[in-house]
C-alpha cells in the first residue's frame, strides 16, 4: 500500500508568493507621501477661520453701530431743537451786553447749541478789551450762558494822539477816559504802543510803577502837586508839576524818587521869592544830594511894548 506523506515547510524560508491569473506577483497599493500633511493642514486653517469668526462679527457690529449712532448726531445736531434762542451773559459792567450777545450769536454760527465751538467763542471774546477772561457752557436745548472777568482799569496814560486812555495791571489798553470817570491823582507818560510781547512786558512794569508812586507820593503829601509822570525810560523818571508849576519838569533818575521829589518842590518854593520865579523850567535831581535849576531865556521885549512904554 502507499502511504501519503506530509512535508511540512522549513521554518525561515518565505511563503511563495500567490500569483495571479497570468502568473504575474500581486501587488498591493503603495499610499502617496504628503497626503496626509496637507488635509490636516486645510482642517487646522478651518478650524483657526471658525475661531476668529465670532470677533469678526462682533467688530462689524460694533462699526455698524459706529456709523448709526453717528449718523444719528449729525441729524440731532442740525434738528431746530438744538437752534441758539438765548444767550446770558454775567459779569459785565463796562463792556457791553449787546455787544457780547451779537459776538456769540456770530460765532454759534447755523450749527446751533450742540454744535457750538465753545472755545472759539472764548476765544473770540477775549479779544475785546475790557474782557480778561470768559467761560462759556452749553444750556441744552437751546441756550449759551457766558460769564465775563472784566479788566479793572488801574491807571491813565496819554497816548501819542493825545488822548487819556486807562489801562489794567496787564499793560493792555481797556478804554478811553470819560468825562464823568474819577481820575487818578496823576497819569502816566512814555507809554510803548508797539504790539510786540516786550513792549507789553515794559508798560506791565510803568504801570506798576506808577501805581507805587501814587501811594507814596500821596501818603506824603505830595501828589497833588504832580501832574504826570514819565516813564519812558524807568531808570530816568521824570515828574510834571501841576497848577501854576506846570512848565517845570522834575528830573528825579532811578532812586529815592519820593525824597528826591520833596527836595526839587523846596527848592522851587525857594525860588518863587526871587525874580526869576516865572522862568525856572526844570530842576534836575538825578545827583540826589543838590537841586540844579534850569531857566527859560527871558524874552526881549516887542515892538509894541517898547512903544508903549
Amino acid at each position: 500500500m502507499l502511504r501519503e506523506q506530509v512535508i511540512t515547510p522549513r521554518s525561515g524560508k518565505r511563503a511563495p508568493q500567490s500569483r495571479g491569473r497570468t502568473g504575474g506577483v500581486a501587488q498591493k497599493p503603495v499610499a502617496r507621501r504628503g497626503a496626509a500633511p496637507r488635509a490636516t493642514a486645510r482642517s487646522s486653517a478651518w478650524r483657526k477661520t471658525l475661531v476668529w469668526m465670532p470677533a469678526l462679527g462682533k467688530l462689524l457690529l460694533a462699526v455698524c453701530a459706529g456709523l448709526l449712532a453717528f449718523h444719528l448726531y449729525r441729524t440731532a445736531a442740525a434738528s431746530a431743537f438744538f437752534t441758539l434762542r438765548t444767550v446770558d451773559v454775567s459779569g459785565a459792567a463796562r463792556a457791553s451786553t449787546d455787544q457780547i450777545e451779537k459776538i456769540v450769536r456770530h460765532a454759534a454760527g447755523p450749527g446751533g447749541v450742540w454744535r457750538a465751538n465753545l472755545e472759539a467763542i472764548r476765544a473770540e471774546l477775549e479779544r475785546q478789551p475790557w474782557v480778561r477772561s470768559a467761560t462759556v457752557a452749553r444750556v441744552l436745548p437751546s441756550g449759551l450762558r457766558v460769564r465775563i472777568n472784566e479788566r479793572v482799569p488801574r491807571a491813565v496814560v496819554r497816548a501819542s494822539n493825545g488822548r487819556l486812555m486807562w489801562v489794567d495791571d496787564d499793560g493792555v489798553i481797556v478804554g478811553s477816559v470819560a468825562p464823568t470817570d474819577q481820575m487818578p491823582a496823576f497819569f502816566l507818560r512814555g507809554w510803548d504802543e508797539a504790539e510786540t510781547p516786550q513792549a507789553r512786558a515794559d508798560n506791565q512794569q510803568r504801570v506798576a510803577k506808577l501805581l507805587a508812586l501814587q501811594n507814596e507820593w500821596t501818603t506824603a503829601g505830595l501828589a497833588e502837586r504832580v501832574s504826570e509822570v514819565n516813564l519812558d525810560d524807568l531808570h530816568d523818571v521824570r515828574a510834571q508839576l501841576a497848577g501854576a508849576d506846570s512848565q517845570v519838569e522834575v528830573r528825579l533818575g532811578r532812586d529815592d524818587l519820593t525824597k528826591r521829589l520833596r527836595q526839587a518842590l523846596q527848592a522851587l518854593d525857594e525860588q518863587r521869592q526871587t525874580p526869576r520865579a516865572a522862568l525856572v523850567s526844570y530842576i534836575d535831581m538825578t545827583q540826589g544830594k543838590r537841586a540844579v535849576i534850569g531857566f527859560l531865556r527871558a524874552q526881549p521885549p516887542t515892538a509894541n511894548e517898547t512903544k508903549n512904554n
